[in-house]
């Protein structure tokens, strides 16, 4: 299983309509092949920075069956109008969980 995990800033001020957009984002994302889990935290240090937990079951479920069709593209364009800059964007192995 991969884990992205992605780092996303956001204008000052859009707060609240990200947060509305991404809940709705929620569906295409369960709704996808591969896709495990989402979940959305935010900062507590700087309350503009997000990150996005997706679980994947491979990492060709995201970079190549998700990014790019026409699901995607429907996310961003629900998320992407708050974006301060490009999300920055890695994928993870699991290598230790101790509890």
């Amino acid at each position: 299983m991969i884990l992205e995990i992605a780092q996303i800033d956001l204008k000052p001020g859009t707060e609240a309509e990200f947060e509305a957009a991404i809940a709705k984002a929620a569906e295409i994302f369960r709704a996808a092949a591969g896709c495990r889990s989402f979940a959305v935290r935010r900062s507590v240090e700087k309350p503009q920075r997000y990150r996005l937990l997706i679980e994947w079951d491979t990492l060709e479920a995201h970079t190549q069956d998700f990014t790019g069709s026409q699901a995607w593209k429907d996310y961003r364009a629900m998320v992407s109008p708050y974006f301060e800059a490009p999300p920055q964007v890695e994928h993870t192995e699991l290598t230790l969980q101790a509890f």
